[in-house]
């Protein structure tokens, strides 16, 4: 039985569900007039934005993760030492700043040491190789403090060099192994011993019975023409015999008496006439007072200066004539000694021909020849051995990166471990940022823009974009980006970043507005819509420059504040 507290709510119940059933079927039923309001447009209106004046930067984001820069692994060339044994790491890289002459690690004991280079350590270095590998590595010397000439040329100086080195770290350069210098005393000894067989066989053909004595023919003949030579160089060293000497002295001496003869007679003659004739004594009759003596009588002296004058003349010609005979018997001398060096020198060449023709036909002959032959080949296989032999530096005892310094930022063997495969892994020293554009935006990204990087913790670096690659397989554009400073960067290594790169920017404050403002006509000329009255437009033509972030840079008859539209479509 209900209360009449429940009766009157049952009956609220039922007026509340047939009010809502009214409202209802109300809302459902509407009038023509009702319907065509309902679907009326609305009043059309403008959507306008205002012009502004600011700065406009282009940029481009690239997604990309802080790294240091250019990755490569590093493999040995070669063996490390001279044995060719398993190669094993003794020591194993560890991670840090390599710089050059740098001990990247040991192998079996040996060093790696690490310069700076770009040609590829491909071979062992040893004395007299030449080519760039070896020039690179005395560069390195150089600018390590070691005093060698760059020539290009594996000599001397570089093997000091080398030595000092490697003492400076505490090894020993590689020398020549057990086998090696077995195998030099073996062929030094090949050569002692076919040195020695020449020699017998050659005496053994020069003591034979067809050989003998024509050898000592020869050596007569030598000793005729030494002594011919001898002989004429003695005769042309001098001027006369001694006969011819005396001959020609006493000749000399005829004449110098002749001379002090003549000089002798003409002095007297000369007396002669300055001095008077002595007068007998006057008498008063017969001598007159003041008459001159007569004249003295000088021809007794005349005579014997014609005579002494006939005689140097006479002692003169007999001097010349020693002369010419002389001089005759000298050059006859001459012609007589060089006729003997020519016949000794035909003699001699005649008893060689003599003895070259019996050792060709001695039986003995083909020993000397095959052993002057063995000997021969001895001696070139040593010397080319020679030629490499001494200190090396083997092809596993260097590596050359192609710039220093750089960071070991991975190595791939332990202690133990063959190194046959990559040992390591190297980066440069700085961090850069590896990412990718669309391919569509990548002609606009240049090596050398400017850019910022954004990290994670909101913290912002300048830098520069170094390096555009070509498209990848999915269509995107490798980009590398340096940051101008690596402060506050190594924490964040392998974390992701993102890099805003500057294409272009105004550089000063500019009319800015919405990219979709601006509408080309038909006869290929910018133009915005104005707003100059609610409802109201007019067309201004204005040329366009840079865009970015869905703005455009516009000049023309408009100023900051007025209104443009964007949807008027």
């Amino acid at each position: 039985m209900r209360t009449p507290r429940g009766k009157l709510l049952l009956v609220l119940s039922g007026v509340l569900v047939v009010a809502g059933t009214g409202w209802g079927v109300g809302t459902l039923l509407r009038s023509p007039a009702d319907e065509a309001a309902a679907r009326r447009p609305p009043v059309p209106s403008l959507v306008t934005v205002e012009v502004e004046r600011r700065e406009l930067v282009a940029t481009v984001v690239v997604s990309g993760t802080l790294e240091y820069g250019s990755p490569r692994p590093v493999t040995l060339a070669g063996v490390v030492g001279g044995s060719e044994t398993v190669q094993r790491a003794t020591r194993a890289p560890r991670r840090g700043t390599l710089v050059e002459g740098t001990v990247l690690m040991e192998v079996n004991g040996r060093p790696v040491f690490v310069f700076a280079g770009r040609v590829p350590m491909h071979r062992g270095l040893v004395p007299g190789a030449e080519g760039d590998d070896v020039r690179q590595l005395q560069k390195a010397l150089r600018r390590l403090g070691h005093r060698v000439p760059v020539t290009g040329v594996f000599d001397a100086a570089t093997v000091a060099a080398v030595s000092r080195l490697y003492a400076g770290r505490g090894y020993e350069a590689q020398q020549p192994t057990l086998e090696l210098r077995q195998r030099r005393d073996e062929l030094t000894r090949a050569v002692r011993t076919a040195r020695e067989v020449l020699v017998t066989e050659t005496k053994a053909l020069d003591q034979g019975r067809d050989v003998l004595p024509l050898k000592l023919r020869v050596t007569g003949a030598r000793r005729d023409l030494r002594e011919a030579e001898q002989a004429l160089k003695s005769a042309r060293a001098q001027e006369h015999t001694a006969e011819d000497e005396a001959r020609v002295e006493t000749a000399e001496s005829a004449v110098r008496a002749a001379e002090e003869k003549l000089l002798a007679a003409q002095q007297e003659l000369t007396q002669a006439g300055e001095t008077p004739t002595a007068a007998p004594t006057a008498t008063p009759t017969t001598t007159a007072i003041g008459t001159p003596p007569p004249p003295a009588d000088t021809r007794l002296l005349e005579l014997r200066v014609a005579n002494a004058r006939a005689d140097l003349a006479a002692a003169r010609s007999a001097l010349d004539r020693v002369g010419e005979e002389a001089g005759a018997a000298r050059a006859k001398r001459l012609t007589d000694l060089e006729k003997a060096v020519r016949s000794a020198r035909e003699a001699l060449a005649t008893a060689e021909q003599a003895l070259r023709q019996a050792r060709q036909l001695s039986p003995a002959e083909l020993k000397v020849a095959n052993a002057r032959s063995d000997l021969a080949a001895a001696q070139a296989l040593l010397a080319e051995f020679s030629r490499t032999y001494g200190t090396t530096v083997p092809p596993g005892e260097v590596v050359f990166l192609p710039r220093l310094p750089a960071r070991l930022h991975k190595p791939s063997v332990k202690a133990g471990e063959p190194v046959d495969q990559a040992v390591a892994t190297v980066t440069d020293s700085a961090f850069v940022v590896s990412g990718s554009v669309d391919a569509a935006e990548a002609e606009r990204v240049k090596a050398g823009l400017e850019a910022s990087i954004e990290t994670e913790s909101g913290a912002t670096v300048p830098g520069t974009v170094t390096a555009v690659a070509g498209r990848d397989t999915q269509g995107a554009v490798p980009v590398t980006v340096t940051p101008d400073s690596m402060k506050g960067l190594r924490k964040l290594a392998g974390g992701p970043v993102t890099v805003r790169v500057t294409i272009g920017a105004t550089g000063r404050q500019v009319l800015v507005v919405p990219v979709a403002a601006v509408v080309t006509a038909a006869d290929g000329r910018a133009r915005v819509q104005v707003e100059t009255a609610p409802g109201r437009t007019k067309e201004v033509e204005v040329r366009t420059g840079l865009s970015a972030d869905g703005a455009v840079e516009v000049t023309g008859d408009l100023g900051p504040g007025e209104r443009v539209v964007v949807n008027s479509g």
